[in-house]
């Protein structure tokens, strides 16, 4: 496996272009896991050596990454949710306090934060591929899926694009000023979680009282 990636990833460093940072988005925004810091920033660097252009290079990632979370939506959307609700009747879910009903609240809940869910996963590490996922189970409405993706993915793209330009070929401070931005953005997610976490003991303590 290991092998392979290197082939990959070789044959993409000898055939960057607009379509292979489209095709290698759409992979790293699926299931198959890769990573997208070594597909924009180098295909920046050709734009800062004048082979491509640096906003069409986002435009494609971008694009790219759509389409690799629109894979992941709609494999959830007709497989996991069939296989979810056919779990969900099983007496092995009662024991696990599951049952149609919670996964109907789980759906309302996604359904009232996806937007903001999809946004901010699609800029966390880790995240960004499996967001697509409950987005899919729950049939988060199409256009507000694609464009709270967009917008995430162009945020991520932008940074990963001007760090490739700016910093590609300084390798050390490439790597340091992304293990920088990564752990920022480690930091928003683990936020967002903590005021999720927040907002529901709140309504909660509302209901009891």
């Amino acid at each position: 496996m290991e092998e392979l990636f290197k082939q990959v990833v070789d044959w993409y460093m000898a055939n960057i272009n607009y379509f292979t940072v489209t095709l290698l988005m759409a992979i790293e925004s699926s299931f198959i896991p890769f990573p997208s810091e070594i597909i924009i920033p180098p295909a920046a660097y050709k734009a800062a050596n004048g082979d491509l252009n640096v906003y069409l290079v986002v435009v494609f990632g971008t694009l790219g990454a759509i389409i690799g979370a629109l894979f992941n939506y709609y494999l959830a959307k007709f497989l996991g949710q069939k296989l979810l609700l056919k779990f969900a009747d099983t007496r092995f879910a009662r024991m696990m306090l599951m049952d149609r009903a919670a996964v109907e609240k789980a759906e309302k809940y996604f359904e009232k934060n996806g937007n903001i869910s999809t946004l901010i996963g699609r800029l966390v590490p880790g995240i960004r591929q499996l967001i697509s996922i409950p987005a899919g189970l729950v049939s988060m409405n199409l256009k507000n899926f694609i464009l709270y993706t967009m917008i995430g993915s162009g945020i991520w793209n932008i940074i990963l694009a001007l760090l490739g330009y700016f910093f590609y070929s300084q390798k050390e401070r490439l790597e340091m000023y992304y293990h920088e931005i990564t752990y920022i953005m480690l930091g928003l997610g683990a936020l967002y979680v903590a005021y999720l976490i927040y907002n529901g003991f709140k309504k909660n303590k509302k209901a009891e009282a």
